[in-house]
């Protein structure tokens, strides 16, 4: 019975996890706030930081050419990879739009590309960028840009594709040039300054994602989400660094200004990741606040470089703009792999993952593989399982004499524990010994959740039938309500008759409760949990009338 009580108070910490992602679900929702309504035709009006080695130094925005509108809506190009499609604009060469067709935007719209980038529909998340200097009128993310097409394609068999902006200036012209990569999403971010003056210029690269509060993609119900900043920050002014993270709501709280060398600076959110990554030799300041426009900033100011008259400079930044693909995180930069968040369990959910990931390449149906996932983890607690059910056994066995106990000793708890002690040492069984099975399954159980709800692969994952999500709980709550019956039965046939009245109610409720709850949990999280109840209930039965043997041979001998 005390292995009872502890499966009880296990179940209720399952619920109450459940209740909390709730809890943290409608609360995120009701502190967000909505974007304005019209944040597509605004664009936020921060000052151009100045060049990174010249604290003193600004750059004010270049006023737009005489009869031209500033209008963030102008003139844009589009370009299109095996794995982007993105619009430029050449109001200020801000990449204001990227889609990604691998990657539709909800189940229901499989031929709508998610957009990482947008500036449609009331959102704002674009990427803006420059040259800030010592002097009047460098390329800012305000300045009117060229180009000698308004189309880019990749071209067949190409391995990358340039985009070259450009913006002329007296004394100076500059280049802006995005380089993208056949099959990744990494992206070059090329800035070029040619001095024609006859005094030299001091400039520094920038780059900033400017975004506000929204969710790209349709999102799992009952659940917290993180969209905000990730810093890869160095520790203690050492080589050491450490990943740390910011809500946006909170960032009016804890802006930080930091200047190291190596690093980067992104901006997150479920699934999918935009990041800035300067040259890992050189230093960089980074920063991330309110956008004094409208809503968040997350920027990079590279070196500086002195550029002599006649002569020219170049500066190179890195971006990645894509899905937390675990087979590409790690070639990224250094640390990248820590914006894949699987919290506390992580050290589970990694090898779970891995696991699951050679299992589906097996089989081709992430689905599936949770079914053989579940049958190693089963077969892996054999033993544990078998010490479970002997212990059930015997307490089935002694339960007459347990029940005497309790009706002999009442409400003397310290002499009820004293001989229900001495009993199980005298018949040499330990009622804890059920409790390992739970024990180990539970963090396997809490690992698929976090592993289910992080990795970008089983995003929109189909299994058969009905069930085309499997991170989406079940559309017809068929496997709850199977998930319910199995946990009944199983129940049923571990024998509750050894519990007292007042515990049979609460597992009678129990099935009820978890099946209510799994409603609305990812239907490959029930799957799970539904598949490991029909082998524990095979497992079960066949271990029981083995120990039945046992029994009888024993008889047989005396």
């Amino acid at each position: 019975m005390e292995n009872r009580r502890f499966i009880l108070i296990a179940l209720l910490g399952v619920v109450l996890f459940f209740m909390y992602q709730a809890w943290q679900k409608d609360y995120v929702i009701a502190a967000t706030p909505a974007p304005a309504p019209d944040v597509a035709a605004a664009v936020p009006v921060d000052d151009v930081p100045a060049a990174g080695d010249v604290p003193t130094a600004t750059l004010h925005d270049p006023a737009p050419a005489s009869g031209e509108a500033a209008a963030p809506g102008g003139a844009r190009i589009s370009v299109e990879t095996d794995v982007m499609r993105a619009e430029i604009a050449l109001d200020g060469g801000e990449l204001r739009r990227l889609e990604l067709p691998g990657f539709p935007v909800s189940k229901d719209q499989p031929d709508t590309p998610l957009a990482l980038l947008d500036d449609r529909a009331g959102r704002l998340f674009v990427l803006q960028s420059g040259l800030a200097g010592t002097r009047e009128a460098l390329v800012t993310h305000h300045s009117r840009f060229t180009s000698a097409q308004r189309s880019y394609r990749l071209a067949d068999g190409a391995e990358q594709l340039d985009v070259v902006l450009e913006h002329a200036a007296p004394g100076y012209l500059a280049r802006k040039i995005y380089r993208f990569h056949r099959g990744d999403y990494r992206v070059e971010l090329i800035h070029e300054l040619d001095n024609h003056a006859d005094e030299a210029v001091v400039a520094s690269p920038y780059t900033r994602l400017v975004r506000t509060v929204f969710k790209a993609g349709d999102e799992p119900p009952f659940v917290a989400t993180f969209t905000g900043v990730g810093f890869y920050e160095q520790k203690d002014g050492g080589s050491n660094y450490r990943f740390a993270k910011t809500k946006l709501d909170d960032l009016a709280d804890d802006a930080f200004e930091k200047r190291q060398p190596g690093g980067w600076i992104a901006m997150l959110q479920h699934y999918f990741v935009a990041a800035v990554l300067p040259p890992a030799d050189q230093p960089a300041t980074y920063s991330a606040r309110p956008a004094s426009g409208q809503g968040y900033m997350a920027q990079a100011v590279g070196a500086a470089q002195t550029i002599e008259p006649g002569a020219s400079a170049r500066f190179e930044t890195g971006l990645y703009l894509g899905p937390k693909l675990q087979d590409r995180v790690t070639e990224v930069a250094p640390g990248f792999d820590l914006t894949l968040d699987y919290g506390i369990l992580t050290p589970i959910s990694e090898p779970l993952f891995w696991l699951l990931d050679k299992l589906h390449a097996l089989t081709g149906n992430w689905g599936v593989a949770i079914i053989l996932l579940t049958l190693l983890v089963k077969a892996a607690m054999y033993k544990l399982s078998e010490a479970q059910y002997r212990s059930m056994a015997k307490m089935k066995k002694f339960a007459p004499k347990i029940q005497d106990i309790k009706e002999r000793y009442g409400d003397d708890r310290e002499r009820l524990q004293k001989a229900m002690m001495d009993l199980y040492k005298k018949e040499g069984f330990n009622p804890l010994a059920g409790c390992w099975p739970l024990l180990v399954q539970f963090p396997v159980f809490i690992a698929l959740y976090w592993v289910l709800l992080e990795s970008v692969e089983l995003r929109q994952a189909p299994f058969a039938l009905w069930l085309q999500d499997l991170t989406s709980p079940d559309p017809y709550f068929v496997l709850p309500v199977l998930f319910g019956v199995s946990m009944f039965v199983q129940q049923k046939i571990s024998g509750q008759q050894v519990m007292d009245p007042m515990q049979q109610k609460i597992m009678n409720i129990m099935p009820i409760m978890l099946t209510a709850f799994f409603a609305f949990f990812q239907s490959g999280l029930v799957l799970y949990w539904f598949t490991s109840n029909l082998i524990g209930i095979a497992q079960q039965w066949y271990i029981t009338r083995k120990l039945d043997r046992e029994e009888a041979a024993k008889v047989a001998k005396r």
